[in-house]
């Protein structure tokens, strides 16, 4: 009885472990907004419609496959403000925004689809516009769903907004420039699968002590 309570514990904690690699196989295909502060990017707080960047900043966009914030690669190019927006003179009553705009590799694209290369812009916008009027003045045609999720920047890609895939590609461009990406918070056991374990552990040690007290 004690050997095959101890069986059952061990195949209960299978279905457990596979759970939680097939969670961690799920990404999503979308655009992620990000803000740089100095050299670093920082996945944004909010969406781009309701960011408002002042004169000098410089924000970014990434098309890939990701499964959270903690996962998401970081626009690719080094290019600061001035590099950007050297040939655009300020002027009074507007902003100048950089934009990075990396639409990714042909790894994250969808099926039948190739990705641009990627593009920097400035863009000199009213002084209250918001980071999506910035892109909108530069990358047109801009796609949103019904829930003003940003789906396409310039029109790519031609469908689909920010689905479930069945898994993360594997390839990745440029290794050096993935190593960057946000910090892999998460990545171990969830709270959830822990949580199962105990109590699974604990039925298999009730099991256990009711055996030995029939033996």
């Amino acid at each position: 009885m004690i050997r095959r309570a101890v069986v059952l514990f061990l195949a209960a904690l299978v279905p457990l472990w596979a759970g939680a690699g097939q969670a961690q196989a799920a990404g999503y295909r979308y655009w992620s907004f990000w803000e740089r502060d100095g050299g670093q990017w920082t996945y944004a707080t909010q969406g781009p419609s309701l960011v408002r960047p002042s004169d000098g900043d410089v924000q970014g966009f990434r098309f890939s496959v990701s499964e959270d914030s903690a996962d998401a690669a970081r626009p690719r190019g080094t290019a600061g403000f001035a590099a950007i927006c050297a040939t655009t003179p300020a002027k009074d009553g507007t902003k100048r925004v950089a934009l990075v705009i990396d639409f990714g590799t042909a790894a994250d694209a969808p099926s039948g689809e190739t990705p641009p290369a990627g593009r920097t812009a400035c863009a000199r916008v009213p002084e209250d516009a918001t980071a999506a009027e910035a892109l909108a003045s530069v990358a047109k045609p801009l796609r949103y769903d019904a829930n003003a999720l940003l789906c396409a920047i310039a029109g790519y890609p031609q469908k689909g907004c920010g689905e479930q895939i069945s898994g993360k590609p594997s390839e990745r461009d440029d290794p050096a420039s993935e190593e960057k990406r946000s910090d892999p918070v998460g990545t171990g056991p969830s709270l959830g699968l822990v949580a199962g374990i105990a109590a699974v552990a604990l039925l298999a040690a009730a099991a256990i002590r009711q055996a030995r007290r029939r033996a």
